[in-house]
């Protein structure tokens, strides 16, 4: 059974899962669903066509399911989707989809939003993301599985990020990532690869020193970019970390954030 403060409005219609905790001053719309053990901690609002998971904690003032920010939206029931186990901190924002992609906007599980961060409309975010505090989405962007935003960075629309990069606090993304790529500054510069996360996911020294290789091979090896591609998936493609790195850049149809020497960018500084 859902506990709901007597100052809470959810609207009939609404569907609460076991044990769901509705705090003081939250709304919840007509057409939402809750999972069991979800927390809205006080002052939330959750409208539109809303789906969450089970055992969500939703802290103060955020607001999920409101209308994309696009001037293309028609009013359609367009849908947000969040899975379970995320921590939703202050302030963050997630708007449902538009008609013109599929209609949806799909967070996975286990994420940690930050106070202040957005994911826009079209997005679909996985498993085990991180947002800093104002990290933002700009609409259809996808973003792999164990992701992680620094504090402010923004990336543009319809931009892909591959699993496990890291995109540095104040970074502009405006290009594709590829899986397990550091990216840092103002323009985001593809500076070398997420060490630290991949040693966090268990991944060995070996592991480490083979992606190491295929990415000095892609980025700064002799010959034109498709040239290197071609040689790297031949060559090494074979190892599915860098086969997932080879696949991701493949089935893109956008630009894509290339390397650049840490020196180099000591240097123009």
């Amino acid at each position: 059974m859902a506990t709901i403060d007597p100052t809470a409005r959810v609207a009939d219609g609404a569907r609460l899962g076991a044990g769901v905790e509705i705090g003081p001053f939250c709304t919840v719309g007509p057409h939402v669903e809750i999972g069991a053990g979800t927390r809205l901690i006080s002052h939330v609002a959750i409208t539109g066509h809303t789906v969450l998971g089970e055992r969500n904690v939703i802290y103060p003032f955020a607001s999920l399911g409101t209308p994309p920010q696009s001037t293309h939206y028609r009013g359609g029931p367009t849908r947000l989707v969040v899975g379970s186990d995320n921590d939703i901190r202050e302030n963050v924002t997630m708007n449902t989809g538009t008609e013109d992609d599929h209609g949806l906007t799909l967070v996975g599980s286990h994420c940690f939003f930050m106070v202040g961060s957005h994911v826009g409309h079209d997005c679909t975010v996985g498993d085990h993301v991180t947002f800093a505090n104002n990290a933002v989405l700009g609409g259809h962007v996808q973003v792999g599985s164990n992701v992680v935003f620094g504090g402010q960075a923004a990336v543009r629309q319809f931009v892909r990020i591959g699993d496990g990069a890291m995109i540095v606090g104040l970074s502009g993304v405006r290009a594709d990532v590829i899986p397990f790529g550091l990216v840092h500054g103002q323009s985001a510069e593809l500076i070398g690869l997420n060490v630290v996360g991949m040693k966090r996911r268990g991944l060995t020294k070996a592991d480490i020193h083979r992606v190491h290789r295929g990415f000095e091979a892609l980025f700064f090896g002799a010959g034109t970019f498709r040239e290197r591609l071609d040689t790297v998936a031949a060559d090494l493609g074979d190892d599915p970390l860098i086969g997932q790195i080879v696949a991701f850049i493949r089935s893109g149809s956008r630009a894509l954030t290339m390397g650049v020497k840490r020196a180099a960018l000591r240097a123009a500084s």
